[in-house]
Formats: C-alpha cells, sequence, structure tokens
C-alpha cells in the first residue's frame, strides 16, 4: 500500500528548493528596486524643481487663458522657453519677477488689462437671420451658417464666454455679453472661448472702446443693426489728440494718445464708442452663488 502521508510531507529538498526560489525573486526584486533608483539619479532631470517653484508663483487660476490646459502646463512651457511670461494675464507682477528670477530672464514692465466685448448688438439692436433652436451654446449656433445673427460679426448672446469666466465677471442680457471691469482678472479664458473673436483686451485705464467689430461698408451694416460703426470717420476727425485711425472700416484707438475727453463719444452718430466709467457705473455687481 502507498503512503500517503510520505507523499503529502515537503521534505527538507523540497524546502531548500522553495527558499533557494524565494531568494531569487526577492534579490531580483532588490536588484532591480536598485536598478530603477541608480537610473533615476543618473538621469534626473532639474526640470521638475524648476517647474514646482514655477508653480508656486504662478495665480493658479487654471484659466487656460494663456493657451495652456492650466498652470501646470503653462509652468512647464516657462520652463522650457516655450512660451512668455506676458502670456499669464492673472500673475501679479511681484510673483512674476520672482518667475523671471528663476528663469534668469528680464521682466518687462506689463499694464493691467481688462477684457471688453466689441459689439452692442444683442437682441434689441441686431436682427436675426433665421431662429436657432438646436444646442444653446455659441460655439454651437456659430457653426450653423455662421450664428443666427444678421451681423456676421454679432455677439450670438449664448453665454460661451460666461460659462468658462473663473471670476463671475460676465453677465448676458438681451443676448449681448458684458463684462465686469471690477471682477475681470484679465485671464483671457473668454477671448479663447468666443467663437466671434470679439473679446478682446484692453489697457485697464483705457476711458473708452469701439463697441462694434463689423468691417462691412455702412448701407450693409445699417440694414442689420442699429447701432453698428457706418466708418463715417467723424471719431478720427475730431479727435484733437489723432487717438483714433481708421482700419478696415472700424476705429482704432492707440491708448497711449487717448486722454479720455471722450470728444469721440460724444460726436459718434451711432454710439458705438463707450465711455468705460459709464460701463462700470452701469454693470451690477454679480452674486456668488
Amino acid at each position: 500500500m502507498i503512503n500517503l502521508l510520505a507523499l503529502t510531507t515537503p521534505t527538507t529538498q523540497t524546502w531548500v528548493t522553495l527558499g533557494v526560489v524565494a531568494a531569487i525573486f526577492a534579490g531580483s526584486a532588490l536588484l532591480i528596486g536598485a536598478l530603477i533608483l541608480v537610473i533615476g539619479k543618473v538621469f534626473k532631470v532639474d526640470m521638475d524643481e524648476k517647474v514646482t517653484k514655477i508653480m508656486e508663483n504662478l495665480a493658479g487660476a487654471n484659466c487656460g487663458g494663456c493657451g495652456c490646459s492650466g498652470c501646470g502646463g503653462f509652468a512647464q512651457k516657462l520652463a522650457q522657453g516655450n512660451c512668455s511670461l506676458s502670456d499669464c494675464h492673472v500673475t501679479s507682477p511681484e510673483k512674476k519677477a520672482e518667475i523671471a528670477k528663476l528663469l534668469g530672464i528680464e521682466l518687462t514692465d506689463e499694464e493691467p488689462t481688462v477684457a471688453v466685448v466689441h459689439c452692442n448688438g444683442g437682441t434689441e439692436n441686431c436682427a436675426d437671420k433665421f431662429e436657432y433652436k438646436g444646442n444653446p451654446t455659441c460655439a454651437a449656433c456659430n457653426s450653423l451658417l455662421g450664428g443666427n445673427k444678421a451681423c456676421s460679426y454679432a455677439c450670438l448672446g449664448c453665454g460661451d464666454c460666461k460659462a468658462v469666466c473663473p471670476e463671475d465677471a460676465i453677465k448676458v442680457s438681451g443676448r449681448l455679453a458684458q463684462v465686469d471691469p471690477d471682477r475681470c482678472i484679465s485671464c483671457g479664458a473668454c477671448i479663447t472661448a468666443c467663437p466671434k473673436n470679439i473679446i478682446d483686451r484692453i489697457p485697464a485705464s483705457a476711458p473708452v472702446f469701439v463697441a462694434c467689430s463689423s468691417k462691412c461698408r455702412a448701407k450693409e451694416v445699417a440694414s442689420v443693426c442699429k447701432v453698428g460703426c457706418i466708418a463715417c470717420e467723424k471719431c478720427a476727425k475730431v479727435c484733437p489728440h489723432g487717438a483714433i485711425t481708421m482700419h478696415d472700416n472700424l476705429p482704432v484707438i492707440d491708448y497711449k494718445k487717448c486722454t479720455g475727453c471722450l470728444t469721440c463719444v460724444e460726436k459718434c452718430p451711432r454710439h458705438i464708442i463707450i465711455s468705460r466709467k459709464v460701463v462700470a457705473e452701469e454693470t451690477p455687481q454679480t452674486e456668488n452663488n
């Protein structure tokens, strides 16, 4: 009869074999771990520490206004020298100075800016060319024949800019977006989100801005919008400081020459040059939810 107990009881040789196998596995694991540590030290990239220090000084808004997915991506690009500090409009000048020291670059003086919407159409002033009933976003509306506004440059008013604003600085009323200058941090998220490209930055100290983006001729503009620029050039002619020139049927303001006399605001027959003081007073504060 076969001795079953002898078959199931491990022999000394079996234990020795198991010990050798376990030792081989343990030794291999230790060797691999040691190799990883050595390779990590030999091929370590100092970029990580630099990126970390840059991140510590960035505003951390993660708004995407710089064109990166967030502050982490922007920090990496800065460390690699693939972008400029001026691409970030949120980080304070003091923090930018610290980053400039880390990168060994010279920091240029930057004037604070604020975003404005170069349109004053909306439902009251600009007609629709058809009724839009699709996805309620500007991007979707714009993908259909350039949007439903009769003016091809007009604000579509669906609020894509408002949706991405990290400071709740944009309100949409009457299908027209407006920026609250007191809350805007000039991150640029709204600029990126606008499919019509009618949101831009101007100096925070700018007294006026042009609330129209149409490059069309006067007859076409007047047929679709009550307040669109008709390129009469009156603003350029009456400006006592030569701060306004005409380009593509639109006035362009040289803010280095503009003194805020508001002559252009008074003389514009279409009222498309807006006093920013009036905008600041009329823009209601939005409540934080």
